[in-house]
C-alpha cells in the first residue's frame, strides 16, 4: 500500500507557529522556546502521517519561515549586506535574510508560481561563495528517526533553485544563473552523503520548474545536473517531484530519461494532459507518484473517479510502482476539518482539509492492493451526490446573468486621458498626489471590539461607535501627515476577501482554515461553493461615513473579482471564468452604490491578478481575457469624472503590462520596491503608460522605515521614465500589518519626499 505527501502546512491547526514566530520577532519568547514549538508541530504532523498509514513520509519541508530561504542557508548563499561571516547560518542572520534590520533591507519576496505563498527569491552572481552552512535536512531527517518514523528528506532540486533565483545587486541581468550549477552541486552531494549515512533510503528533489515552457538549454540543465549527481546518488531511491500544471511533452521525455532517479511525481489534477503522457510510455523500472489528490483545494476527492484514474494508471506502470500521492504540497490548503465546528453538516462533507487528504490518499492506496474500505468510499459518494444536487449550489437569475456578459466588451465610454482631465478638475490634485493602498494598522483593541462584535458581547451601537473612532483618528492622521486621497484604514475588516465573502451569496467561512502567505503572515481563504450574488450595499455606509469627516477625496476600497477568485478556495463544478464573472456583477452593484453615495475616488484591487495566469503560455491569453474583462465589468458604468483605482502586489508585471493597460484603470498602485524596482524597467524598454501610476517607494513587509532623501531617490528614478502628470506616490502595499510607530515616520518621510520634487519640478520649470 503505497502512499506518499508531498508537503504538509507548517502553521499548525490553530496557527501555533505564526504565534510562536512573532513572539519570538517581539522578544517575548526566546530562540529555544520558539524551537521547541516548531519540533512539537513537526513531531505531530510526521506522527499523523505515521498513523494514517502513509508509507513516504516527507521531512525538510518545515520552515520557520520559508523553503527557498531554507535552501538559501543550506548553501550559505547570503547576500554580503547581512554581515554573515561563515559557519552555521543562526536565525539572526536568517531572519534578517527573510524579513530585513534596522539597517539592511530584507531579500526579494515573489509569488510561489501560481499560488498566495510568496518565497524568498535567492539572490546570486559568480562571487557567490556557496558552502554547507545549514544542516537542517539532515537535522530533521534524524528527528524524525528518533521517534521512530523513516521520512523522505525533501530538498528544493538544484536546477530549480537556480531558475528561481534572481542575479544579486549588482550584477549583469543577462548573467546566467544556471552558470552556477557547477558550484552548487558539491554541496548538494555533502548532504546527500550526510543523509545515506543518517540512514535515509529516498530522498525527493522538488523540480517545480519543469512544468514550465523551458528553453533547451534549461531542459539540458537538468539532464548534465542529475548526470553529474548520479554517482553521490548511487545506493539511494531518488524521486523527481513536479506540480502545479502538466509537464510539456519534451519536458516528459527529458525528465524520464534523467540519469539516478526512481520515481517520478505528476499533478495529475491540474496535469490531466501528463496523464495522457503517461498513458503512451513509462519507464518500466520506474516509480510513478500519482498526484491524485488536489493539494491546491478543500474539496472532498471523487474516491471513485480517482480509484478509476489508478487503476488504469497500475494498468501501465505495474501494481509494485504505483504510489499514491498529492498533487502538489499540502501547504497550499488549511490544515483539520475537524477544528471547523460552525460550518453545516452538508457543506462539511463536501470538504476534505490537509488531515482528511492523508486519510484519502492512505484510502486510495488500501483500494488499490484490495483493500477497499467500502464504508468511507459509499459516504464519500453520498457527499458527492449531496453536493450536485444541493439547491444552495444554483442560482438560475445569476448564472444567467453571467452568461449574458460575453457577447460585449464592457469599456468605459472615454477615453482614459479625457477622464484624468475631468477627475483632475474635479479633485484638484497637486503634482504628485500622495496616497496610501487601504489598510491602517489593526490593534490588538481593535481585533478585540470586531471579535466581542461578532460573539454578539457588545452591541451594535458601540460597535459603530468604535469603529468610527479609529476611523475619525486614521482621517485625522493623514489630514496632518498631509497625504491628499485618504482612505478610512479599514479599520471594520478582517480580511481583504473575507469581508465581501462574509456579505455575498455563494459563500461559507472557516474558523480555523488559515493558509501561510509567507513567514508568519497567514490567510482564511472563504470557500465559494454556489452562485454569487450581492444581497445589499457592502462598504458604503463606512465610506460615506469617512468622506463626512473630511473635505478630501476619500477612497472607497473594494476588492476586485479576480482576486477574491483567487483567495478564495473555489467551486470546482464550473469554470473558473464564470464564477469571476458572478463576483464582477456583484462588485460592479457596490461601485454604482458608491458613486450614487458621493465617493468620488473608488480603489478596486486586483492584487492577484498576476497569481492566477497559467503557468504553460499556451493557457495565458484565455484566462488574462477574461480575468481583464472581470476587472471592466465592475466599472463600465461609472461617470468620466468617478477615479478608479486599482492596486497590485508582489509579482512580476512585467510580461502581463498591456493586460494591465487594458484593464482601463484610471490610476493603477503597483509593488515595486522589495523588487529591486523591476517594474521601471518595463517603461524603460519604451512602453506607454498614459493612465496615472504609483509604484511603490517603499517595503511595508519591513519594519524598516525608509529616509525621505531615500524615497525621494525613488521617485527620481520614476520619473526618468514615467511622465510627472501620471505619476503616484504611495507605499508597495497596505499598512495592516505595521505599528503605527513605523507607520508615521514612513508616510510622514514619503509626503515629505513628494514635496521635495514637486518643488525641484517647480523650480525646473
Amino acid at each position: 500500500m503505497a502512499s506518499h505527501i508531498v508537503g504538509y502546512p507548517r502553521m499548525g491547526p490553530k496557527r501555533e507557529l505564526k504565534f510562536a514566530l512573532e513572539s519570538f520577532w517581539d522578544g517575548k519568547i526566546s530562540a529555544d522556546e520558539l524551537q521547541k514549538v516548531a519540533m512539537d508541530l513537526r513531531s505531530s504532523i510526521w506522527n499523523r502521517m505515521a498513523e494514517a498509514g502513509i508509507k513516504y513520509i516527507p521531512s525538510n519541508t518545515f520552515s520557520l519561515y520559508d523553503q527557498v530561504l531554507d535552501n538559501t542557508a543550506m548553501l550559505g548563499a547570503v547576500p554580503p549586506r547581512y554581515g554573515w561571516n561563515g559557519g552555521e547560518i543562526g536565525l539572526d542572520v536568517y531572519f534578517s535574510m527573510a524579513r530585513g534590520n534596522a539597517s539592511v533591507p530584507a531579500m526579494e519576496m515573489t509569488k510561489w508560481f501560481d499560488t498566495n505563498y510568496h518565497y524568498i527569491v535567492p539572490e546570486l552572481g559568480p562571487d557567490v561563495k556557496f558552502s554547507y552552512a545549514s544542516h537542517k535536512a539532515v537535522d530533521e531527517y534524524k528527528e524524525a528517526k528518533a521517534l521512530g518514523i523513516d521520512t523522505v528528506p525533501v530538498l528544493i532540486g538544484p536546477v530549480s533553485y537556480l531558475l528561481l533565483s534572481k542575479p544579486a545587486k549588482g550584477v549583469e541581468k543577462s548573467f546566467s544563473l544556471l552558470s552556477l550549477i557547477g558550484k552548487i552541486l558539491p554541496i548538494y552531494r555533502e548532504v546527500v552523503a550526510e543523509l545515506k549515512a543518517a540512514g535515509a533510503t529516498w530522498i525527493q528533489f522538488d523540480e517545480p520548474t519543469l512544468v514550465l515552457d523551458l528553453e533547451s538549454h534549461q531542459l539540458k540543465a537538468f539532464t548534465d545536473a542529475y548526470s553529474e549527481l548520479a554517482p553521490s546518488l548511487s545506493g539511494l531511491n531518488v524521486l523527481i517531484e513536479t506540480y502545479f500544471a502538466d509537464v510539456p511533452a519534451e519536458t516528459y521525455k527529458t525528465v524520464t530519461s534523467l540519469k539516478g532517479i526512481t520515481g517520478f511525481g505528476y499533478d495529475l489534477v491540474r496535469g490531466t494532459k501528463t496523464l495522457d503522457l503517461i498513458k503512451s510510455g513509462f519507464p518500466s523500472d520506474k516509480y510513478l507518484f500519482a498526484g491524485v489528490v488536489d493539494g491546491r483545494n478543500i474539496w472532498a476527492n471523487d474516491l471513485a473517479s480517482s480509484l478509476s484514474t489508478l487503476q488504469a494508471l497500475e494498468g501501465i506502470v505495474g501494481k509494485d510502482k504505483l504510489v499514491v500521492s498529492t498533487s502538489c504540497s499540502l501547504l497550499h490548503t488549511a490544515v483539520d476539518l475537524v477544528n471547523e465546528t460552525k460550518l453545516d453538516k452538508e457543506l462539511k462533507s463536501w470538504l476534505a482539509f490537509a488531515a482528511q487528504k492523508i486519510v484519502e490518499v492512505n484510502a486510495l492506496a488500501k483500494a488499490l492492493a484490495g483493500l477497499k474500505d467500502e464504508a468511507f468510499f459509499a459516504s464519500n459518494a453520498t457527499a458527492h451526490a449531496s453536493r450536485k444536487s444541493s439547491p444552495r449550489v444554483t442560482n438560475e437569475e445569476v448564472q444567467k446573468a453571467a452568461a449574458a456578459l460575453k457577447g460585449s466588451d464592457h469599456r468605459r465610454a472615454t477615453n482614459v486621458s479625457a477622464r484624468l482631465d475631468a477627475q483632475q478638475k474635479k479633485l484638484s490634485l497637486p503634482i504628485l498626489p500622495t496616497t496610501t493602498i487601504g489598510s491602517f494598522p489593526q490593534t490588538m483593541d481593535l481585533r478585540r471590539v470586531r471579535r466581542e462584535y461578532k460573539a454578539k458581547k457588545i452591541s451594535e451601537d458601540d460597535y459603530v461607535k468604535s469603529i468610527k473612532e479609529e476611523i475619525n483618528k486614521v482621517v485625522k492622521l493623514q489630514e496632518e501627515l498631509d497625504i491628499d486621497v485618504l482612505v478610512h484604514g479599514e479599520p471594520e475588516r478582517n480580511d481583504m476577501v473575507e469581508y465581501f465573502g462574509e456579505q455575498l451569496s455563494g459563500f461559507a467561512f472557516t474558523v480555523n482554515g488559515w493558509v501561510q502567505s509567507y513567514g508568519s503572515r497567514c490567510v482564511k481563504p472563504p470557500i465559494i461553493y454556489g452562485d454569487v450574488s450581492r444581497p445589499k450595499a457592502m462598504t458604503v455606509f463606512w465610506s460615506s461615513m469617512a468622506q463626512s469627516m473630511t473635505k478630501r477625496p476619500m477612497k472607497g476600497m473594494l476588492t476586485g473579482p479576480v482576486t477574491i477568485l483567487n483567495w478564495s478556495f473555489v467551486r470546482n463544478d464550473q469554470p473558473r471564468h464564470e464564477t469571476c464573472y458572478q463576483i464582477a456583477l456583484a462588485i460592479k452593484d457596490e461601485v454604482e452604490d458608491l458613486e450614487k453615495a458621493g465617493i468620488t475616488v473608488i480603489q478596486i484591487d486586483e492584487a492577484a491578478l498576476r497569481e492566477g495566469l497559467p503557468l504553460r503560455k499556451s493557457e495565458q491569453s484565455f484566462y488574462l481575457d477574461w480575468a481583464v474583462h472581470s476587472f471592466r465589468i465592475t466599472n463600465c458604468g461609472v461617470q468620466d469624472t468617478t477615479q478608479i483605482h486599482t492596486h497590485m502586489c508582489y509579482s512580476n508585471f512585467n510580461d502581463i503590462i498591456h493586460s494591465i493597460i487594458n484593464m482601463d484603470a484610471d490610476v493603477i498602485t503597483i509593488e515595486n520596491s522589495r523588487s529591486d524596482e523591476k517594474l521601471l524597467s518595463v517603461f524603460r524598454e519604451g512602453v506607454k503608460y498614459g493612465a496615472g501610476i504609483g509604484p511603490g517607494v517603499y517595503d511595508i513587509h519591513s519594519p524598516r522605515i525608509p529616509s525621505s532623501e531615500e524615497i525621494a531617490d525613488r521617485i527620481n528614478k520614476m520619473l526618468a521614465v514615467l511622465e510627472s502628470n501620471i505619476l503616484w506616490v504611495n507605499p508597495d502595499c497596505g499598512l495592516k500589518t505595521r505599528k503605527y510607530n513605523e507607520v508615521k515616520p514612513a508616510l510622514s518621510n514619503m509626503v515629505e519626499a513628494a514635496k521635495l520634487i514637486r518643488t525641484q519640478l517647480g523650480s525646473a520649470k
